[in-house]
């Protein structure tokens, strides 16, 4: 999720430190003999390079997950791939895509970046067109259309399927799932490399993890390199809270980002200016606001698809009222390319002691197949709860706010019973 600027007109842009010549790594000239007779060369990046007797000449990595990755583009090379992002992408799941694309370009690999659903959040458009980044916008509507037959595999980047329209098509058409990389916790789905670590804060750490081990070598005099690793600070970034809430992994990730990255590009990035649409949801959610426990509440009712990420952009600012330390706004969205209707909501919370994932859960369950409805990270969460046979749109108005106020009744109760259990709150 985005995480707006303390000060939208100076935020934080992380100091550039002179870089070290890209590219250069410690040859090791007097290395120790290796085993059946195998001349060994090292590195500092814990990446080394076999040459066997016939010339043969292979990578081997200290991390096991760099090594099984290593292989399996070895293995794929030639290929056409797809790279799934989650219908709403935000800065770590664009940043990750882009740079996974760039390794696998290693490996005579090629790779299409796409998503299903939509970029609304002005910090991600700003991030896509700004960089140029190669991604691509799959709607629903012409999955059907698409030349599937073209790509040998897949790879889910950031997610693990459960937020992409395209994962129904992928396991339709049988599309050999080769990879899976991702920092969320949960998810079943099977494939050939499996890398899912929910103690690292951001997806962009791990793919930069993948680079420093020398998957990719960054060269500054590449504009592409350097524009992607901008991207990976900005996603490293925005999913800690500004590095706030940023761990020892993920601010070595951002400190050897740091060598490639242009400093103003990420300032143009993050100095975008909020939409008028945006501003209309924010100025619904102070009007409708209800602050019970230092919790505030806020339906905004009917919204446009395309204007989902100005839910979150609401939260992130009733966060900052005066004796509030949590946020919930949420609202109804009609999804026009799936024909389904949506309670979509976010919350943001200061609170050190409250979970997003088990409040959220907690507070709104899960379906008959177990899946939960809405789920979340340190300080962040979301929920997503389809309407069903209410769903669908009705040019009846005295129909649409009665339904309105039905589900805007139901989500303030199954809050108010976790955030005051100890009374009955009247919602009116």
């Amino acid at each position: 999720m985005n995480n707006e600027p303390t000060d939208p007109h100076n935020p934080p842009v992380l100091a550039s430190n002179p870089p070290p010549e890209a590219g250069v790594t410690a040859a090791v000239e007097d290395s120790p003999p290796a085993p059946n007779g195998l001349a060994l060369n090292g590195n500092h990046q814990g990446s080394m390079v076999l040459a066997t007797p016939t010339g043969e000449r292979t990578r081997r990595f200290n991390d096991h997950r760099l090594d099984e990755l290593h292989r399996l583009l070895t293995k794929h090379g030639g290929e056409r791939h797809l790279v799934i992002l989650q219908d709403f992408p935000d800065p770590d799941a664009l940043s990750c895509g882009w740079a996974y694309l760039l390794i696998a370009q290693q490996y005579d690999i090629r790779c299409d970046l796409v998503y299903a659903g939509t970029i609304s959040h002005q910090e991600n458009i700003a991030l896509v067109k700004l960089t140029g980044m190669p991604v691509q916008n799959w709607p629903a509507s012409t999955l059907k259309d698409r030349d599937w037959q073209s790509y040998q595999g897949c790879v889910f980047v950031d997610n693990q399927g459960a937020t992409s329209q395209l994962t129904q098509w992928v396991h339709q058409l049988e599309l050999p799932v080769l990879a899976v990389i991702d920092h969320h916790a949960g998810g079943d789905i099977a494939a050939d490399f499996v890398d899912i670590r929910p103690n690292i804060k951001a997806t962009a750490t791990i793919l930069t993890q993948y680079l420093q081990g020398e998957l990719l070598v960054l060269d500054r005099n590449v504009a592409e390199h350097i524009k992607c690793a901008t991207a990976l600070i900005h996603g490293i970034r925005s999913d800690t809270n500004g590095l706030l809430q940023a761990q020892e992994e993920d601010l070595l990730a951002v400190a050897y980002l740091s060598r490639y990255y242009d400093p103003q590009l990420l300032r143009s990035i993050l100095q975008v200016n909020r939409s008028k649409q945006a501003m209309d949801v924010i100025e619904r959610a102070l009007k409708n606001r209800m602050i019970q426990n230092n919790f505030s509440l806020a339906g905004v009712g009917y919204l446009r698809y395309d204007a989902r990420d100005a839910i979150p952009q609401a939260a992130d600012f009733l966060v900052t009222e005066d004796n509030v330390h949590t946020a919930v706004v949420y609202g109804i969205v009609y999804d026009k390319d799936r024909e389904r209707e949506l309670v979509i909501g976010s919350l943001r919370t200061t609170k050190l002691t409250l979970d997003p994932d088990e409040f959220l859960k907690e507070a709104f369950g899960h379906d008959p197949q177990g899946r939960f409805f809405g789920g979340g990270r340190s300080q962040a969460g979301g929920f997503e709860i389809p309407m069903g046979f209410l769903a669908g749109l009705n040019d009846n108005p005295n129909y649409a706010n009665l339904k309105w106020e039905v589900y805007d009744t139901q989500i303030k109760q199954k809050l108010l019973r976790l955030i005051s259990p100890e009374k009955q709150v009247q919602v009116t």
